[in-house]
């Protein structure tokens, strides 16, 4: 059955933020010449910091050309805004130390592994408000929250300038890796006038499924992007995630009408902040709805069930350029006989079937068989060759 609801009416693809997909590619040999790079500056990129150069230079993070000055720092960090009035809420730095802040100046060679990846051209450098971040970005300042602890971890100023590419890191995944440019031309290709998107950074159970198709029931198409930059020690491989999903769609959703792209930010587990985050990113990618779920982005109890679907109401609709699909929390309940959620199962919890994460890993690690009303047969035994293999 189709549902069709007025305010989801199908729409052309969003304007990126700012109007104007960035790109900062330059490539060797094309668009300069290598010799120029000898005798400059260099600095060494921590992933993080790779991963947000990617995301910087292929025009996911729209309408940032470089890593952020100190006004618009501040703007983001105590307004939720760039120093315009862009909507932004994760500031975007390039941190070093105070060493490295006071010899970098113009020009800067950034590395990778040794390697040459891209470049900056410092404008600005400044002392970063590591405690004013962390009150206003994470919510806490406990050092027990991962965001937190990379925060204070880091170095203790930020280098701010446009900053340069030399080529789009495919790494492990070459067949799902596109940027938000070649995202644009699949959607475009296949028709889609609306288009969903899921952000994910765990394998996919039934509850993920449920909610993906019902917005399926609404759209054209779904993008399934899931983060594949660096996360939590305890959060399952990328590699592992993407076979899952792979398995996963070939199986139980219709090919015409998904895609599955990996998107290689690094997670920073900023909860309400991030879902902003990962919203205002998927509108670049060419998206018209983004799907916000239970306690998006979340870790630990730091932030409420909820919380991350409450922080869209500081921007109109028409700001952030995305329609935001909220869900409540969903599960299976044996007397239902289905999933449902709180809207629609009468039932108190004794009924439902819900694992935690925890819960879920001690199965796959004694080599357990998942609940079939809790994921799929083939995504369970992904994740179980995967985990019984590394014990």
């Amino acid at each position: 059955m189709t549902i069709l609801l007025p305010h989801l009416a199908p729409s052309a693809l969003p304007a990126p933020l700012g109007g104007t997909l960035v790109s900062r590619l330059r490539h060797p040999g094309l668009d300069f010449d290598p010799a120029e790079l000898a005798g400059l500056p260099r600095l060494a990129l921590s992933d993080r910091s790779a991963a947000d150069l990617e995301m910087l230079a292929t025009g996911a993070y729209s309408p940032l050309t470089g890593f952020v000055g100190e006004a618009d720092y501040l703007s983001i960090i105590e307004r939720l805004r760039l120093a315009d009035g862009t909507p932004w809420s994760v500031p975007i730095t390039l941190p070093v130390s105070r060493e490295d802040a006071a010899r970098l100046r113009g020009r800067v060679v950034l590395t990778v592994a040794g390697q040459d990846v891209g470049w900056i051209d410092v404008q600005e450098s400044y002392e970063a408000r590591k405690a004013l971040e962390a009150r206003e970005v994470y919510r806490t300042e406990d050092e027990a929250h991962p965001g937190v602890a990379a925060l204070y971890a880091q170095g203790d100023y930020n280098l701010a300038g446009e900053v340069a590419l030399f080529d789009v890191p495919r790494g492990a995944f070459p067949g799902h890796h596109r940027t938000p440019a070649e995202v644009r031309t699949v959607i475009e290709a296949r028709g889609w006038r609306s288009t969903v998107a899921f952000q994910t950074r765990n394998p996919i159970h039934r509850a993920h499924e449920y909610l993906q198709k019902v917005a399926l029931e609404l759209v054209d198409g779904l993008l399934l992007h899931p983060l594949v930059g660096t996360t939590k020690g305890d959060d399952v491989p990328a590699d592992t995630r993407v076979k899952a999903y792979e398995v996963l769609l070939a199986g139980y959703y219709p090919q015409a009408r998904t895609l599955l792209s990996v998107y290689p930010a690094a997670m920073r587990y900023a909860g309400p902040r991030e879902a902003i985050l990962h919203a205002l990113s998927r509108r670049n990618y060419g998206v018209t709805h983004f799907i916000v779920g239970r306690d998006h982005a979340g870790v630990g109890s730091y932030y409420g069930t909820y919380d991350a679907q409450e922080i869209f109401s500081a921007y109109s609709t028409d700001e952030l350029g995305v329609q935001i699909l909220k869900f409540e929390h969903t599960f299976y309940c044996n007397s239902c006989g289905q999933l449902v959620s709180p809207r629609t199962c009468p039932h108190d919890s004794s009924h439902h079937l819900v694992l935690s994460g925890t819960k879920v890993r001690e199965k796959l690690r004694a080599g357990e068989d998942l609940p079939a009303e809790f994921t799929r047969p083939e995504v369970a035994e992904v994740l179980r060759a995967a985990y019984t293999g590394r014990a």
